[in-house]
């Protein structure tokens, strides 16, 4: 792996000189502050390729793979940037519903009518339908960031029940803790879908509230160390977990970095 020697940053100024991409080889990361966590690989220097012709992965089962490990990672940024840790759950009453295109139209419906009706402002959400079996067809996960009456969550939606709870303890509030913890169990439904989910083509795995997508900062370093630095450099401390590829017995990738942050 290329080591080309380079002095710390010793600034945040410095820092964020890295920020700008560079066509040599070198670690490329993402942080997202708000999120508290950060990611990249190391890219060796750009060759010119032929286009690549459209069509079916080579992999379905890989391609399949990636999408779920992608999916899954936006949502446990979003939630976790937006410190979603309110998780419930909208079922329907009777024989339940089993149109996946109505089901998204109910939804789009219930949210919109939370912000002008209950919460009166633009507010940051996510959620994940999930097929309960074939008998009963579909309910939905979400996620919010505050406190709100579970009657007027039920009064609002008028479908069926509406399960809400906070996750953690009153003292992790609005927490990264707690938004993670929501994540986890909407990453896991997520995943859950490329898996199980008859989803009708076209249709997304998940929904979130426009205007609310984690801040990304992008930091380019010729050595993981010195791309580690700079990220901490960043957010101002050190990271709380750090995790590499060499700890990965058989990685067939290129290198990879993933860190991440408390509050």
């Amino acid at each position: 792996m290329p080591d080309h020697p380079r002095r710390r940053p010793s600034s945040l100024e410095e820092a964020t000189k890295l920020v700008t991409p560079d066509i040599r080889s070198g670690w490329v990361l993402g942080l997202y502050p708000d999120a508290g966590e950060a990611s990249g690989t190391f890219h060796y220097r750009r060759q010119p390729r032929p286009c690549a012709t459209p069509g079916p992965a080579l992999d379905p089962e890989r391609a399949a793979s990636e999408a779920a490990r992608r999916a899954r990672t936006k949502v446990r940024r979003y939630a976790a940037a937006n410190r979603l840790d309110r998780l419930g759950t909208l079922t329907y009453r009777g024989d339940g519903l089993h149109d996946e295109r109505a089901v998204r139209r109910h939804i789009a419906h219930y949210f919109k009518r939370l912000r002008y009706e209950v919460i009166g402002e633009p507010f940051p959400y996510l959620w994940v339908p999930e097929w309960h079996n074939t008998d009963h067809g579909l309910h939905v996960h979400f996620a919010i960031d505050r406190y709100v009456k579970q009657r007027q969550l039920a009064d609002v939606w008028g479908r069926g029940f509406v399960h809400i709870k906070r996750l953690g303890s009153a003292r992790s509030a609005g927490t990264l803790e707690s938004a993670r913890h929501a994540a986890g169990y909407l990453s896991k439904y997520v995943a859950k879908s490329f898996d199980e989910s008859p989803r009708c083509a076209r249709l997304h795995r998940y929904e979130i509230a426009q205007g609310f997508a984690p801040k990304v900062e992008r930091v380019w370093a010729p050595t993981r160390e010195l791309a580690i630095d700079a990220v901490s450099e960043i957010m101002g401390r050190d990271p709380r977990t750090v995790w590499t590829s060499d700890q990965t017995v058989g990685w067939k990738a290129p290198p990879a970095v993933w860190m991440s942050w408390d509050d």
